[in-house]
């Protein structure tokens, strides 16, 4: 008598399916950590250091969401920011367990997660999320300051368009 075979990294009933993309999270989460931990403290704030004609090191603080949208408020945006973090990955979770087999869509959702998890950590500790990747031109139009989790948010949003078009195309 044959016994069918499960693989249980594609099984969507097990929990144990969640472990591979809760890893990418854990990683995702760990290398901005650290690269803000260590930029905090080796720089002061708004010092900045040339590495290229057009990237610096320059130590931020983000108090707003993407480009700095909603900073000069009064602290309110801190929570909100942290709510919809937390709750991005709340949804994600379920998204990640339902359709763990899915890899592209799932690498997408787990680099997000990790990048919105991760500016969470920074509004949680310090009121404000770590910036300090700097590109520019010509040292006059400078990009806005970003960091890894922003990164990671970038490339899970363009990876999960990417997976949108091919499932289209189908």
């Amino acid at each position: 008598m044959a016994t069918k075979k499960t693989n249980t990294f594609s099984n969507k009933n097990s929990g144990l399916s969640l472990i591979p993309w809760l890893g990418i999270v854990t990683i995702i989460i760990l290398i901005d950590q650290i690269t803000k931990i260590t930029i905090n403290r080796t720089f002061a704030y708004g010092e900045s250091l040339s590495l290229t004609s057009f990237f610096n090191l320059t130590l931020a603080y983000n108090r707003g969401a993407a480009f700095s949208f909603l900073a000069s408020e009064s602290g309110w945006q801190r929570y909100v920011f942290t709510a919809i973090g937390l709750c991005a990955a709340l949804v994600i979770t379920y998204l990640l367990k339902k359709n763990a087999s899915q890899r592209l869509f799932c690498w997408a959702l787990a680099l997000i997660m990790g990048g919105a998890l991760g500016n969470v950590i920074d509004r949680l500790l310090y009121g404000y999320v770590i910036d300090f990747l700097d590109f520019h031109y010509q040292d006059v139009y400078h990009f806005a300051a970003f960091n890894v989790a922003d990164s990671a948010i970038c490339i899970g949003a363009a990876l999960f368009i990417l997976d949108e078009l091919r499932r289209v195309k189908k």
